[in-house]
């Protein structure tokens, strides 16, 4: 008679195996056959009953779909010559799913048995599950080479973009893909490097005129000397990584974790719930995907992600700080498939006051991915068929939590900026095809205020148990700086007051006033430039902005090496295993978190250039077009308009005012026309002409319209012909020119 085992022998078992908990696989494990099979379905459903399983489509704890990235072996071709795989990893019910590779031309030719990592897309009425595009194979990590191509007699040579490379590679006819001479292209080794001659390179994609937006971010990574190749040593070590199981880790695999991300989002590292209680606060989960399993202290992966410091964001791609095996696939909180976290569990009163916190080291499954828009679509009263099943379990508890949450935050007053985030939207040419803003929705704001909970509690607990940590430092701003803001409020007509400690609700006051006047975006993009930067250090001095007293990033470990060093001194100070901090690491803290608040300036500022090129590129048709703005910026040799549409600077230099002298004064922030007594200042809604538009740098040219809803004057000219300003605009320019001497006259004297 066949032994069933007890349901405390199903669980052990599956906790200790998550990727095969399907029925058959328990039954085979545990020897069961024919008619007992029957006895292990009622034992299954009993603890399905019992809420100690989740069932999910035909397996247990496992979704019966597979994850966006995954690994996969190849099996061959049909009759009709299309190339198939299988995932190499499987929890299923039946056979595993059917995957047809699309392969694009130039990439490497596959054979049965080649294991790759494939981006999986599900698909419907078809006789395979899934298509998959090539990310690589398994095993090889060829050189990547960015450059422009010099067609030649036989093929051609590369002249690398890089400006730390001096060698050029040549291409054979039969590798150049097509590229022409000039173009800019992408390229990979070819073959061994050899002790003689210039060393061999294949065209892998073709990009065009190096000025054209395709390039734009590419040629950025380079300028900016980011790393983006990873050595073959450390993605074979992503390769052999494997999931985590249960040993060593508390189960939350009960709780509905969700993820809640941008709809393009190229991984999922945070998960949060809220369990509402019956005193009207709430327990608050937010559980962090475990990266520290996986990129051990002293690795290949953990030299090279400490190297790199972070991942770098581009409208087109993204440069990760660990290979796609990761930061795609294991340390991703995919959907239905069980994960390796850490968890802090924080009990919320019902005012939005953090009572405790409690951290573990655990396994989840996300009963769902979501993104921003469906979830507040759904809040809104538009709910889609993911969303309904969670919405007042899942959902509503999530909101409910945060708005508690807000009441706090309005009594701390954190520093409320109004910035908005522009979206630069690309075709699959890589072309701009609309520039817009974001919108900020409350599900943003939820997730972030959780995020910050989080940090908050991860510093908070580290400073207790007296552990070693890097912070996330925001001084308060120089008292330069705020005299220079100052004396922008005042030009604008705005008070910020004098003479007291700074603290962020008198900025908040600021901004306040400035709200809903023409003003607004000139006095957020001061209050902005007057902050200092924050950056990691091993020693707390606070956080500024978010009027906070201890703060450290915790949440974001797939992309930032300082959330990786955090994740490690909670693993040693709860003392859950031995890949947390190290002495040596403890030993170079300061010097890691000036490595990695470099790299951290470094991305921002490639961001940056990127997205102005970008810009550039796409108004590079528009030349011509009249546009509205606002004045943002003031310098002697000109002026700097920020376009209402876009969000883009312009400049219009200072020849191009007109013909007559204009004086700059650093102080009232201006500058004032001999002839006419125009006085430009900062935020004067303006009308402009694009003249210039170029991509390579990202500069824009732009010509003065109108100024204040006036055609400006063009002073006297050369010949003292032109024609002046009206007496009335002059004289009423003039009045305030005067009335601002007399204040600084006053504040000199005083």
């Amino acid at each position: 008679m066949t032994r069933i085992p007890s349901k405390t022998e199903i669980l052990d078992w599956i906790a200790e195996n998550p990727t095969k908990a399907a029925k058959r696989d328990i039954a085979k494990a545990f020897g069961i056959k024919g008619a007992a099979r029957i006895d292990l379905k009622r034992l299954l459903r009993e603890l399905e009953d019992e809420g100690k399983l989740a069932k999910r489509k035909s397996s247990y704890r496992d979704a019966n779909a597979l994850p966006p990235v995954a690994v996969l072996q190849i099996t061959g071709t049909d009759g009709d010559g299309d190339l198939f795989a299988r995932p190499l990893e499987w929890a299923g019910e039946g056979e595993a799913p059917r995957i047809l590779m699309q392969m694009k031309d130039g990439e490497p030719a596959l054979g049965d048995g080649d294991r790759v990592l494939g981006r999986l897309t599900e698909v419907a009425g078809e006789d395979h599950a899934y298509r998959a595009r090539l990310i690589r194979r398994i095993g090889t990590n060829p050189l990547r080479i960015l450059g422009v191509f010099r067609a030649g007699s036989e093929g051609g040579r590369i002249l690398p973009v890089d400006k730390g490379s001096q060698k050029e590679w040549t291409v054979a006819a039969d590798a150049t893909d097509g590229a022409k001479d000039g173009e800019l292209v992408e390229a990979e080794q070819a073959g061994p490097k050899g002790r003689m001659g210039l060393p061999k390179a294949r065209v892998v994609a073709r990009l065009g005129d190096p000025s054209q937006p395709r390039a734009v971010s590419l040629i950025a990574i380079h300028q900016h000397d980011i790393p983006d190749h990873f050595p073959d040593e450390v993605i074979a070590e992503a390769d052999r990584a494997k999931p985590a199981g249960l040993q060593g880790r508390e189960d939350l695999r009960h709780l509905p974790l969700v993820t809640i991300d941008p709809s393009d989002a190229r991984d999922h590292d945070d998960a949060c719930c809220v369990i509402p209680r019956a005193d009207g606060g709430f327990a608050l989960w937010v559980a962090i995907a475990d990266v520290a399993h996986y990129v051990t202290p002293g690795s290949a992966l953990d030299r090279e992600a400490r190297k790199r410091g972070n991942s770098t964001y581009f409208p087109d791609r993204v440069v990760p700080m660990l290979p796609d095996r990761l930061s795609g696939d294991l340390c991703s909180l995919h959907e239905g498939v069980p994960r390796a976290c850490i968890a802090v569990e924080m009990q919320v009163d019902e005012f939005g006051v953090k009572t405790s916190q409690r951290f573990v080291r655990g396994l989840m499954t996300s009963p769902a991915s979501l993104n921003y828009e469906e979830v507040q679509a759904a809040m809104d009263g538009d709910v889609n068929e993911k969303v309904a099943p969670l919405l007042d379990d899942v959902i509503r508890p999530l909101y409910a939590c945060y708005e508690a949450l807000t009441r706090a935050r309005a009594k701390r007053q954190p520093l409320e900026l109004d910035l908005p985030e522009r979206n630069i939207v690309l075709n699959d040419e890589g072309e701009v095809v609309d520039v817009a803003f974001k919108e900020r929705l409350d599900a943003h704001r939820l997730i972030e205020e959780f995020m910050v909970l989080a940090n908050v509690a991860a510093a908070e607990t580290l400073v207790a148990k007296k552990s070693p940590l890097l912070f996330r430092v925001h001084e308060e701003p120089t008292r330069e700086k705020m005299d220079a803001l100052r004396e922008t409020a005042e030009a604008a007509g705005l008070v910020l007051a004098k003479g007291q400690v700074l603290q962020t609700a008198h900025l908040n006051r600021l901004l306040a006033q400035a709200e809903n006047t023409d003003h607004a975006e000139l006095i957020n993009i001061a209050t902005l430039r007057s902050m200092t930067q924050a950056y990691y250090n091993p020693e707390n001095f606070g956080h500024f902005g978010l009027a906070l007293k201890a703060y450290a990033h915790f949440t974001s470990p797939i992309r930032r090496y300082s959330d990786l060093i955090v994740h490690r001194a909670l693993i040693s100070a709860h003392g859950w295993g031995d890949d947390g901090l190290t002495p040596e690491i403890e030993e170079r803290l300061p010097a890691i978190a000036e490595a990695i608040s470099d790299t951290e300036r470094r991305s921002m500022l490639a961001e940056r250039d990127t997205t102005d090129r970008y810009l550039a590129a796409y108004l590079s048709d528009h030349v011509g077009t009249v546009m509205s703005g606002r004045i943002s910026g003031l310098a002697k040799f000109g002026v700097f308009v920020k376009l209402d549409e876009t969000g883009a600077d312009g400049m219009i230099p200072i020849r191009n005012l007109g013909a007559e002298y204009f004086r700059y004064d650093a102080d009232e922030q201006t500058l004032t026309g001999s002839d006419s007594g125009l006085v430009i200042g900062l935020g004067v809604p303006v009308t402009v002409k694009l003249v210039e538009a170029a991509p390579v740098t990202g500069g824009l040219i732009v010509d003065l319209v109108e100024i204040d809803g006036e055609a400006p004057p063009r002073g006297k000219g050369p010949k003292g012909k032109g024609r002046g300003g009206s007496p009335r605009r002059k004289a009423a320019k003039g009045r305030k020119k005067a009335a601002k001497t007399a204040r600084k006259v006053k504040r000199t004297r005083s």
